[in-house]
């Protein structure tokens, strides 16, 4: 079984977090069944952007990398306390620790940001949020990353990507990494999405 870990920050966006429980759990259920997803966070309840409250399956200091394939990290609301979590260093350092195992990191929209602070993006390509002027692209490439405008940009097996609209393809495309581009295709024309 090829587990992935959804890291939840406070302040999370449930629909950029959806899309990796959906997508790994609908091959998990008719594709090849060789993916799960394991929600993590800071503490065991995690409230959400626009206040859901999620309650994970472990907690951060529970995690064992070995036991994951990839780590998927959804974006969230500075409003609603994202980088409290995301910004901590047990948040950071497990990311590290995911790069060092040279695991899969799929992120989406501010969520480069930690990637990013984590220094695992230093020197290599990568983009987040791209409305308000850019700020949050300037904010990573203060991070030392190259920042390319474009919608997914995959470098050393971290994927970022700029907004909510890439979500469901970044989840596609961590499905793709997981198991093959036509397995991955295979759910997302089940799930009724074009494929490309």
């Amino acid at each position: 079984m090829k587990k992935v870990l959804l890291l939840l920050a406070k302040g999370f966006e449930v629909y950029e977090a959806s899309v990796f429980t959906d997508v790994i759990g609908w091959n998990l259920a008719d594709g090849d069944r060789t993916t799960e997803v394991i929600t993590c966070g800071m503490k065991k309840e995690v409230k959400s952007t626009f206040n859901l409250r999620i309650t994970t399956d472990i907690t951060i200091d529970e995690v064992n990398v070995d036991d994951y394939a990839a780590l998927a990290i959804p974006g969230g609301f500075e409003e609603y306390g994202f980088y409290e979590d995301a910004y901590n260093e047990k948040f950071l350092q497990l990311i590290r620790k995911f790069h060092e195992k040279n695991k899969i990191i799929a992120s989406i929209c501010v969520a480069a940001l930690p990637v990013g602070k984590s220094k695992i993006l230093e020197g290599k390509k990568g983009t987040t949020y791209n409305m308000k002027n850019g700020i949050w692209q300037e904010k990573l490439r203060e991070y030392g990353v190259n920042v390319v405008n474009e919608p997914i940009v995959i470098d050393d097996n971290i994927i970022t990507s700029w907004n909510p609209s890439t979500a469901m393809d970044v989840a596609f495309k961590l499905l793709e990494l997981l198991t093959s581009k036509e397995k991955s295709d295979f759910i997302r024309e089940i799930m009724g999405f074009n494929v490309v």
